[in-house]
């Protein structure tokens, strides 16, 4: 059996949001026709380790704590080493030590996120992966337009430059890269092989397609959102609904509800729901089954961010209908009131609320329509199935392409 070598930045473990989630199931899905290792840092302290250990099948697990929060110094100090911020964050020369030495044990290394990019020693001869998030760049532009102050714009467009750079690196280092199709798009803007990428998704728990179908007359004239309340993008999002969106559906209907369910909210977030009726931060939600039956709409007003959005993915898996914008339905193969309602601007948001609120024709489409497109092409099986043949189809290639070898750092 090929040994692979799996690299992380950051333990996969609880398996609690988009990210984890996916490289959860892959491991996993990994274990059953490698022999695998993995190597992370370990950002939030090694409590879990033992835990990780007793849940998954690995060979070995090598780890070293790292941490490194988002401050001015440590900025400063990713700047001096010419690499972006969370590249700094997820470093350990402990852990790079550690690679340079086994990494010929190894037929395979895959690189999952591009920050695992810098454990890649230069000399390594075996098969390379990369298993993207996102294109991270895109993330860091649009926030360059859309950031609160002119420090905070100019900054994140000074990062977008270097994570391109850095991208763009990782991905000519590797023979297979795995990526959203949108994510394709744009790496490929930066001059990486289309001939290289593969198609991938992060998907929520499609084992809520086993669930029965929801019903509009059980629900109430109440809105959802579940999501990371520290993450910047979804921050912007709500702040921008609560500004933009909620007075004017409160005009009209005074009896709506908006429920937010997340843990450590942001202090804007925070503020911001005071000052508004019928707005009700709920925390860490356990079970979202309840809230799923009594409400009506999931809302996802992302206006910046990148790659497929697992919250709107498992939403889309339970049935409950969705409106969100262009970023938060970008990479799925979704049609507007079909799959989901999609809006840009307050008006049309509000516009396609309102109907959906009122419509249970065009509500129950969407129902029925967004769980139908899952189990055709977003459920865990399928995707990872169509990896691990991919990678059976790489490792029987005779010969690995010749790559320029400065690119590995």
């Amino acid at each position: 059996m090929k040994q692979l070598l799996l690299i992380t930045i950051e333990l996969p473990f609880p398996a609690n949001s988009g990210g984890r989630i996916k490289s959860w199931n892959m491991i996993k899905a990994l274990s059953e026709h490698y022999e695998v290792s993995v190597v992370s840092p370990l950002k939030y302290g090694s409590d879990l380790v033992d835990n990780f250990k007793k849940s998954i099948s690995i060979e070995k697990l090598y780890s070293s704590e790292v941490v490194k929060e988002r401050s001015a110094r440590n900025l400063l100090t990713s700047y001096l080493q010419q690499v972006p911020l969370n590249v700094y964050r997820s470093q350990s020369d402990v852990l790079r030590r550690t690679v340079a030495d086994i990494a010929d044990q190894f037929d395979i290394i895959l690189l999952d996120h591009y920050e695992a990019f810098q454990y890649l020693p230069k000399d390594y001869k075996g098969k390379v992966i990369l298993h993207t998030h996102n294109a991270t760049y895109l993330m860091w532009e649009r926030y360059a337009i859309q950031g609160d102050s002119l420090a905070m714009r100019l900054a994140a467009r000074l990062e977008a430059f270097r994570v391109k750079r850095y991208e763009r690196r990782a991905c000519n280092s590797a023979d297979l890269i795995f990526a959203a199709p949108n994510d394709i798009d744009n790496l490929c803007k930066l001059g990486c092989s289309r001939e290289k990428f593969k198609e991938t998704y992060h998907l929520g728990d499609d084992s809520q397609l086993l669930l029965k179908e929801l019903s509009f007359d059980s629900t109430e004239e109440q809105l959802f959102y579940v999501g990371t309340l520290s993450w910047e993008a979804n921050v912007d999002g709500l702040l921008w609904f609560f500004e933009e969106i909620w007075p004017q559906l409160k005009q009209k209907r005074p009896s709506l509800k908006f429920l937010i369910a997340g843990s450590k909210p942001d202090q804007r977030l925070i503020e911001a729901a005071k000052t508004l009726k019928d707005i009700e931060l709920l925390g860490y939600v356990e079970d979202l089954e309840p809230y799923f039956k009594s409400s009506r709409l999931f809302i996802a007003p992302l206006r910046f961010g990148a790659g497929i959005k697992v919250k709107v993915l498992n939403t889309m898996c339970r049935g409950l209908p969705i409106v969100t914008t262009s970023v938060g339905a970008e990479g799925l193969a979704v049609k507007n009131f079909e799959h989901m309602a999609i809006a840009d601007n307050a008006e049309d948001t509000c516009t396609a609320i309102e109907q959906l609120l009122d419509d249970p024709a065009a509500w129950q489409l969407i129902r029925d329509e967004s769980r139908n497109i899952i189990r055709a092409k977003y459920t865990w099986k399928r995707v990872l199935g169509d990896m691990i043949s991919e990678l059976h189809i790489l490792i029987n290639k005779s010969q690995r392409p010749t790559v320029v070898t400065d690119e590995r750092r």
